[in-house]
């Protein structure tokens, strides 16, 4: 499974963080925590089969 690391960072905390996203799912969402304040982040991204097309990463409301 190859995957793409995606550099942000955290809307919490703002520290420089990365996530990695599997670019072969076209439309994604899901939660996961911050590795460094621990709060949950809602990460939705979009991808072509080969690289991430979009992704954000938001506070869980």
């Amino acid at each position: 499974m190859f995957q793409v690391e995606v550099p942000f960072s955290c809307p919490y905390c703002l520290a420089p963080i990365t996530m990695l996203v599997d670019p072969s799912v076209p439309a994604q969402t899901y939660v996961e925590d911050c590795e460094v304040c621990c709060h949950p982040i809602e990460v939705t991204a979009e991808a072509d089969g080969e690289a991430v097309t979009s992704f954000r990463a938001e506070q869980l409301e």
